[in-house]
């Protein structure tokens, strides 16, 4: 083969490679499922009836005691991959910012297409948590909680909707789209089984409620 040809064949191959990680590189991480899917109603109301009743106490409550949005891989962020995770035809830079995709915010069903109309929501929030039990908390142990993307407690949503949920539990906010609400709850039972979080008695009777139709 020609020296010059063989040159050609090596560029070209170069080009193909520098293009594959290049596209990689704008596309990390991975899509994957939205939020993990939560046990079943069954074991939902198994969890429940098994978790502390009890009084909440926010003293002393900061929410910069559970450090979040921490790095995940590379230079992304939690919130980047859930961004990820959750859109679709997601196209993220080289800092992991998303620049497009579409996102369905399954509490409202709306659409959105810029990130900066989605935030992501502690299906339990910071604060509740703090009430439940995570006061006692070491720091590690609320930066997992903040940033846990195994467990059915991040999710991609409509940012005003995120926003008038707040740090409300079940007995006095729910998804405004029915059809969804028996993920919620059994995501919610989930999260606070696993981290073991009490529920009020407000709290407890909402649930118990819910998951009865689950």
């Amino acid at each position: 083969m020609p020296r010059f040809y063989a040159r050609r064949r090596l560029s070209v191959a170069a080009a193909a490679t520098a293009l594959i990680s290049s596209v990689a590189l704008f596309n990390a991480p991975t899509a994957s499922a939205a939020l993990p899917t939560p046990v079943s109603g069954a074991t939902a109301r198994s969890y429940l009836a098994s978790l502390t009743v009890a009084t909440e106490d926010r003293t002393g409550y900061n929410r910069d005691l559970f450090p979040h949005w921490i790095t995940q891989s590379g230079s992304c962020n939690t919130r980047e991959v859930v961004l990820k995770r959750d859109g679709s035809n997601v196209q993220q830079d080289s800092s992991c910012a998303a620049t497009s995709g579409s996102w369905y915010s399954p509490y409202d069903g709306a659409t959105w297409s810029a990130a900066s109309d989605v935030d992501i929501d502690h299906l339990v929030p910071l604060a509740e948590a703090w009430d439940s039990g995570a006061d006692s908390w070491t720091t590690s142990r609320r930066q997992s909680f903040a940033n846990d993307l195994t467990r059915p407690q991040l999710i991609a949503v409509t940012d005003n909707v995120n926003q008038a949920k707040g740090d409300q539990d079940p007995a006095t906010w729910m998804p405004s789209r029915t059809a969804y609400r028996c993920t919620y709850v059994r995501a919610w039972v989930q999260v606070k089984y696993y981290y073991g979080l009490s529920v009020d008695s407000a709290e407890k009777s909402a649930l118990q409620n819910y998951l009865a139709s689950c």
